[in-house]
């Protein structure tokens, strides 16, 4: 029998708490009486992650591994996980249960109770929502980011850079992801959203991690940054472009305000480089405004496109079910 929902578990150098974690959260979904699939990912460990997994899957056939030897990054475990899945839900958590494992069956409640709901993601910044011991200037990196990034999205989300997430399966069938690291978050909102599928928030609570080592590291902070805000002005360059017109059209016309009630009373100088300026500015905007309806049209290409991807990885995914074709029958 197929599992009803998977929980995909990226995890490097988790031997401190692959055990813990995988026990914690089959005990919620035993409680639920739900078939169920864990599927952890050892990235790349080079502690005992692997082997520890190995065991407990011989002895726990709900335990199902993904595992390769070198660290390819979060994003490619939850690829490679999701891969796997077999369940109608699927949800991703982290290895360390900085968010406990209930949170997990209350996003998969969630998309049973409401069919037209495809996407949820557990967000501790939206109201309702808390952190617990997590350093204060990892919060504050966290917290700004995510700030930018809901205005950056079709639909404002208050935390899109969480791992804290389930889905439909077909979902994620539906989507050709690309990332291997942990900007798969942000690329994950914005294909579906792009495509339609309706996402909601669910109230979270953040807690800092109680065993091994964590993976945040400042001098990454840099790159995160530079993908974030790439990914702001890619996601919205309409907008940025639009507004950029707009107010380089509105100091134009403050300046232009300005020369004419010079000229009225008489003190209009024409050499002054207040003209020179005004015009600059005037087709400044001009361009940018003509920058916005290419990103604009370049924004529905994207849409476009991302639904053509979704038809034909469904139409490989029918043909791989039925090798003799949807006819059911070879010619012949």
């Amino acid at each position: 029998m197929k599992p009803l929902v998977s929980v995909v578990i990226p995890m490097h150098n988790e031997a401190s708490n692959a055990g813990e974690t995988l026990a914690r959260v089959a005990v919620v979904l035993r409680e639920r009486g739900w078939e169920y699939e864990l599927i952890p990912v050892n990235d790349g460990s080079d502690d005992d992650t692997g082997e520890i997994l190995g065991t407990l899957a011989t002895a726990d056939p709900h335990i199902r591994p993904v595992s390769y030897q070198r660290n390819r990054g979060r994003g490619y475990a939850l690829r490679s996980g999701f891969a796997a899945a077999e369940g109608r839900l699927v949800a991703s958590l982290d290895a360390d249960l900085s968010y406990s494992p209930d949170h997990a069956v209350r996003m998969f409640d969630i998309l049973l109770r409401d069919e037209d709901t495809d996407v949820v993601v557990g967000s501790p910044y939206m109201p309702g929502g808390s952190t617990v011991g997590v350093p204060p200037l990892r919060l504050a990196i966290s917290r700004g980011g995510n700030v930018i990034l809901r205005h950056s999205l079709s639909q404002p989300i208050y935390t899109s850079t969480g791992v804290l997430r389930a889905y439909r399966i077909e979902v994620l069938r539906s989507l050709d992801l690309e990332s291997d690291d942990k900007e798969i978050h942000l690329e994950i909102l914005s294909k579906v959203l792009a495509l339609g599928f309706r996402v909601v928030e669910m109230p979270a609570t953040l807690a800092t991690r109680k065993k091994g080592k964590s993976h945040f590291r400042l001098s990454r902070l840099s790159g995160t940054m530079g993908s974030h805000l790439e990914f702001s002005v890619l996601e919205r360059p309409a907008a940025l472009f639009g507004l950029g017109a707009a107010g380089l059209v509105l100091l134009a016309v403050i300046i232009g305000v300005y020369l004419l009630s010079s000229y009225f009373a008489g003190g209009l100088n024409p050499e002054r480089p207040l003209m020179t300026v005004m015009v600059v500015l005037l087709l400044g905007g001009e361009i940018g405004l003509g920058f916005a309806m290419v990103a604009a049209l370049l924004l529905q290409m994207r849409k476009d496109h991302l639904r053509m991807q979704r038809d034909i990885l469904e139409l490989r995914r029918l043909t791989e079910e039925r090798p003799e074709g949807l006819g059911g029958r070879r010619a012949g």
